[in-house]
């Protein structure tokens, strides 16, 4: 436990590993999610934007722009590292941690993109992690994450079959894929293989994610101040039905 009792950030392997994180942008390219979440930011006029659980950055120094004020907040200091080398990253304030970094802040939109939702897996991180962005924004800022849909089962294509591709990297060709390793109510756990061709060494990163609902996500965010404004079954704000593979919901604090 940290001074604040709470339990530290326990990082998956690909968030730490120099040579995963190298990785990440060419795995994760600019998409349609990036465009969603720097619309929303236009529409809200916001001045003021936290991105949580922003990794390398992609989305965070396009958020930099005018006078917006921009944090980027990360536990990982592998990922940082590199976000910080990117153009335009000095127009973002970078900080190593989790919520409870936050401190006193005034922010228009706190983001949470790539899924970072499901990474915490307990309702006590969670709750806690709701609590400290209703604290960090004004009254009437907003919220916007995404999060799998359940229903959809996503994690039935995390084989080997269905992921496996060969690619080169800055360390020569990999092969990499997805294997599925348990799931159980609400938890799946999978592994992400590695393998580098040249050396014949094998990284494999384990993760665990939690799927909650979307009648358990609204719950969450009434409990914690938030009204949710709007749910999207994707990136192009088609209504979220019951077959949506993904779940977009952009929240109000009341």
């Amino acid at each position: 436990m940290d001074e604040t009792g709470r339990a530290p950030t326990k990082l998956d392997l690909h968030y730490v590993e120099p040579r995963l994180v190298a990785l990440y942008d060419l795995e994760n390219p600019r998409g349609p999610d990036t465009d969603f979440y720097l619309d929303l930011a236009n529409e809200i006029d916001a001045r003021s934007i936290i991105d949580l659980g922003c990794g390398t950055g992609l989305l965070t120094r396009e958020f930099a722009t005018g006078v917006r004020r921009v944090t980027g907040v990360d536990p990982s200091a592998a990922m940082l590292e590199v976000a910080r080398s990117k153009p335009n990253a000095e127009r973002v304030t970078w900080v190593e941690g989790d919520a409870s970094s936050f401190g006193d802040r005034d922010a228009d939109l706190v983001v949470m993109t790539g899924n970072v939702a499901q990474v915490f897996l307990d309702e006590s991180s969670w709750a806690g992690t709701l609590e400290a962005i209703h604290g960090a924004l004004r009254p009437g800022g907003h919220l916007a994450f995404e999060s799998r849909n359940p229903v959809a089962r996503a994690w039935e294509q995390w084989t080997r079959e269905s992921t496996f591709e060969r690619a080169e990297s800055p360390y020569g060709p990999m092969e990499c894929w997805l294997e599925l390793v348990s799931v159980s109510p609400g938890r799946v756990v999978f592994e992400g293989h590695n393998v580098f061709l040249s050396s014949g060494e094998v990284l494999v990163a384990r993760s665990e994610l939690r799927f909650r609902s979307q009648e358990e996500l609204t719950r969450s965010l009434d409990r914690a101040g938030f009204v949710v404004e709007h749910v999207f079954g994707s990136w192009k704000r088609d209504p979220f039905s019951p077959g949506s593979r993904m779940m977009l919901f952009v929240a109000r604090r009341s």
